[in-house]
């Protein structure tokens, strides 16, 4: 399964996700805000990260940024409530998904499960 990183302001879609994921068989490790998970996705190996756009210190976009300039191999999903220019330019310039607060946590799976997929054919 794939080494997952959620980046997320709110502690109850950290948990959802940390909760939903690990019980699928992922490992999940968790940043509270954008500067926080820059750090952890340069510092680890992850394969995915699962980033809200709108977060304290650093948004989802210039996460999304600044993991990518130095870790291009992390497939990004974005999440918003209600999704804006910050994540139509996320996935312009590479972010795979781009998933709706509230989502359906079968959306999340097949999202996942499509790019955890997707890395190990590559």
């Amino acid at each position: 399964m794939a080494k997952i990183l959620v980046i997320d302001d709110s502690i109850v879609i950290r948990n959802l996700l940390d909760e939903y994921l690990t019980d699928l068989g992922h490992q999940v490790d968790l940043a509270s805000d954008g500067q926080e998970g820059i750090d952890m996705a340069v510092a680890g190996e992850y394969v995915i990260a699962v980033c809200d756009i709108h977060m304290p210190r650093k948004n989802g976009y210039q996460v999304f940024r600044a993991v990518r300039s130095q870790r291009p191999d992390i497939q990004f999903i974005m999440t918003d409530s209600l999704p804006d220019e910050l994540a139509e330019q996320a996935q312009t310039e590479g972010a795979h998904a781009i998933l709706t607060k509230p989502f359906d946590l079968h959306q999340v799976r097949a999202t996942i499960d499509r790019l955890a997929k997707a890395v190990k054919t590559q």
